[in-house]
């Protein structure tokens, strides 16, 4: 039996079937460190119909199935581990409907971010959630992505209404509808926000969008060290006011993107901070954020008004990743995010700053420290035993600490293989409950196999 011939049979246009050397690669690795692995084949779908067809045709045939679309996803999610059909969603890239009045999109899987803000600028409308990367809305939601933003606006769970999801045997289902709040049945909605392609490939989202602020004023505040600059942040939202955005970066982060963007900020640990509101409260909430930063030792302390210094003071912020990248070409990235309660985030910054220290590694510490998310990047050699060994060791120390203090072991980033180990350990008695609900969806366990938890 030809299976190639047969699944391109399975699209309108057998031309979208690739097994190219180049597009197979794409496919086959992330932004990391994580190990390639080519898929058989890339099925580039671009309608509901046609992934409902490939579903189906792959699970008759136990055929392992990956759903890919930006591929910005850093814990290796799209690499296609078992090989089989790497499943495509850039073409499901409509914007369905835009309804202003119920503040309300309908937009398919692999819509981006940007493309969802450039039709709503018209309506005085955005969607808020900024990860950084110009990513797939279907992918943000199958990893619960959040960002910059989640301060004010949550993450990706608060923000999704309705999905349609495609199962492991071809059926379409939907999973919510258009109201704000519901109390029937299960929240099935939220199943699929974070499972990351395990129990079925999303094609259409209904998300909440919001207004754009009447006034926003984007600030920096530079700190003498990395423990006070948290101590800020954490004194910024426990004074009640309305922080748009608080992002620390540490001096290693501000030498790497001054490095980059040719700026020239103090190489210190630096608070990025954004206010939205009325410009009566904004310009309240900015003299009290300088109030509390200045108690903490802040030794400057600068805003922006004007939108094009804003945009340049986060582009600054939103290029730190690559930035890193850069100071090490030839190696890859490691990165690793955890979340902790607010008030245990100045000492776990600080304990995971003497940790790679100690280990005398290069690594840079920056994250959205407003709702205790940070996150950690090293350059790495993966060919290179000693150093990868180190890595992994201060990543094993970083996250157990986090664990220990009621902390999770990733806060947007999601498990895909990378965090594998330490969900086992965070969720042992519910994971269980994790691998029935998996054999339930997905009984021949082809979508995205091990990825989260490993398969028996």
């Amino acid at each position: 039996m030809d299976l190639l011939k047969e699944l391109r049979q399975q699209v309108d246009e057998p031309g979208r079937v690739s097994t190219g050397e180049s597009v197979l690669d794409q496919h086959g690795r992330d932004l990391t460190y994580h190990t390639p692995h080519r898929p058989d084949g890339v099925v580039f779908a671009q309608t509901v119909n046609e992934v409902s067809r490939v579903m189906k045709f792959a699970n008759e045939h136990k055929i392992p199935v990956v759903p890919y679309a930006q591929g910005t996803s850093l814990e290796g999610h799209v690499i296609p581990v078992y090989g089989g059909i790497s499943l495509d969603l850039n073409g499901l890239n409509k914007i369905l409907e835009i309804r202003p009045q119920d503040f309300l999109v309908r937009v398919q899987s692999g819509v981006t971010r940007s493309q969802l803000n450039h039709a709503l600028h018209p309506h005085g409308l955005q969607f808020p959630l900024d990860p950084g990367a110009d990513a797939s809305l279907g992918g943000m939601a199958a990893t619960n992505a959040s960002g910059t933003t989640a301060v004010r606006y949550g993450v990706m769970r608060n923000q999704v209404l309705d999905l349609q999801v495609v199962l492991a045997d071809g059926s379409v289902v939907r999973t919510g509808g258009m109201a704000f709040k519901s109390s029937a049945g299960y929240y099935l909605t939220g199943l699929f926000i974070g499972s990351e392609g395990t129990l079925g490939v999303i094609t259409e989202l209904t998300l909440r969008v919001y207004p754009v602020p009447e006034y926003t004023i984007a600030a920096r505040a530079v700190f003498s060290d990395i423990a006070t600059a948290c101590n800020a942040a954490y004194g910024m939202m426990g004074s009640g006011i309305a922080v748009g955005r608080v992002e620390l970066v540490d001096a290693n982060t501000v030498q790497a993107v001054n490095r980059m963007k040719a700026t020239n900020y103090v190489e210190q640990p630096t608070l990025f901070l954004e206010f939205h509101g009325t410009r009566k409260a904004v310009e309240a909430d900015v003299q009290v954020a300088q109030e509390v930063c200045e108690e903490e030792g802040c030794r400057h302390f600068v805003f922006e008004t004007d939108p094009q210094a804003r945009e340049k003071l986060w582009e600054a912020r939103h290029d730190a990743a690559l930035a890193i990248m850069q100071t090490a070409p030839g190696k890859k990235m490691k990165l690793t995010d955890v979340c902790m309660p607010v008030s245990e985030l100045p000492e776990a910054i600080r304990r995971a700053r003497e940790t790679i220290d100690s280990h005398g590694i290069y690594g840079a510490i920056l994250g959205h420290v407003g709702d205790g998310n940070y996150h950690v990047e090293f350059m790495v050699d993966p060919e290179n035993p000693e150093e990868m060994a180190r890595a992994d060791e201060v990543n094993d120390q970083i996250v157990r600490y986090a664990l220990e203090r009621g902390g999770t072991c990733t806060g947007e980033h999601g498990v895909g293989l990378g965090k594998m180990a330490y969900l086992e350990e965070e969720h042992k008695d519910t994971l269980p409950l994790m691998r029935r609900l998996k054999e339930t969806f997905d009984p021949y366990h082809i979508l995205n196999p091990g990825k989260v938890f490993a398969l028996d």
